[in-house]
């Protein structure tokens, strides 16, 4: 991914050590709902649930939360580890190759403890089947010897809650998604509550940040609290080496230029990949490789980290032919679009 991310299978547990800059990411996550902003509906339904089960003493239904990267699932499954009082252990669906892996990951489950899985999409099938017992009875079967002294042996596992983060929830097989008791879907945030992610974390930087400042970030944040926080911190950078130590509208504005970050939040490979489409490809439609090809960058990435933002923003559209560019993304590009141009007009405008 383009935007920062935590190494597949990082353990999740507190106090383990981190480098600078994702020891300062650590720092800036809330540790509880009511830190959390935006997500209203999703933070609403899980107070209720987590209530719940404290009263019940028992194990939180499993969780699965979906939505875009970056919108806060890592996060809220460290929250809801910390309003429930238990341990939370973590990896990511990749690094799960065989069985094996995660039997160690159960049998060594404290009572109603977390399991945070992220990416479970990309979980191997023989994993997956290995996993359904364990979500509903709490028992797995380990197979001891090899050859005809080989025998399966039941353990049963202390209950414990799954929490499985997918950006592709699509991808979810039909067993496991119904093994889910609640599913949240995160979505991405409005300019108010990013503003206000903004103003949380600007605090605890140490750096003094005006409404105008907080504006022009959140504006120029894809909706996504993890790039507020990457973008204020490179402007922070620009605020204590070239400005007054404030982060202010104009301060902001030169920053967010010289990190090429334009006035929509499009970054360097999304101008990229409109310009393909419209100047190489002449507006689409093109496959999604044929596009990954053509701008230099992995096709998993164009469509769970670009696309969604551009889609949203009206400038690309995902049609069976293949990606199509809007008349906005070519006013953006300042390129006229192919029905409007005359003999021999050139395609800028």
């Amino acid at each position: 991914m383009s935007e920062e991310k935590r190494p597949a299978g990082a353990e999740l547990v507190a106090g383990s050590p981190l480098p600078g800059e994702d020891r300062l990411e650590e720092t800036l996550r809330p540790t509880r709902l009511e830190d959390f902003i935006g997500q209203d509906k999703v933070k609403a339904n899980l107070r209720v649930f987590i209530e719940a089960t404290r009263k019940r003493g028992e194990a939180l239904d499993h969780v699965l939360l979906s939505g875009p990267p970056g919108l806060g699932k890592t996060t809220l499954a460290r929250i809801l580890s910390e309003e429930l009082g238990v341990e939370i252990r973590g990896s990511s669906g990749p690094v799960l190759d065989r069985p094996g892996d995660l039997a160690g990951l159960l049998t060594s489950l404290p009572e109603r403890s977390i399991l945070f899985l992220d990416e479970i999409h990309r979980m191997s099938s023989n994993v997956e089947e290995y996993l359904y017992p364990a979500m509903e009875d709490f028992e797995i079967d380990i197979l001891i010897d090899k050859g005809p002294h080989a025998r399966s042996v039941r353990l049963h596992l202390n209950r414990f809650t799954l929490v499985g983060a997918t950006t592709r929830s699509g991808l979810l097989t039909r067993p496991l998604r119904s093994r889910f008791g609640v599913e949240c879907h995160l979505d991405f945030y409005q300019p108010e509550d990013l503003e206000r992610i903004a103003h949380r974390s600007s605090r605890i930087l140490g750096i003094a940040l005006d409404r105008e400042g907080a504006g022009e970030i959140a504006r120029r944040s894809r909706g996504t609290p993890r790039v507020v926080n990457r973008l204020l911190r490179r402007v922070r950078d620009f605020a204590e080496v070239e400005g007054k130590g404030v982060i202010d509208g104009p301060l902001a504005r030169h920053a967010l230029e010289r990190l090429d970050v334009d006035e929509r939040g499009l970054n360097g490979m999304d101008l990229r990949i409109l310009d393909a489409v419209v100047r190489r490809f002449d507006g689409g439609p093109v496959g999604l490789d044929t596009l990954a090809i053509s701008v230099g960058e992995e096709s998993d990435t164009i469509e769970e980290v670009h696309e969604p933002f551009l889609v949203r923003e009206g400038l690309l559209k995902r049609t069976p032919r293949g990606r199509v560019a809007t008349l906005d993304a070519f006013r953006h590009l300042g390129a006229a679009p192919p029905g409007a141009r005359g003999p021999g007009q050139d395609r800028l405008l």
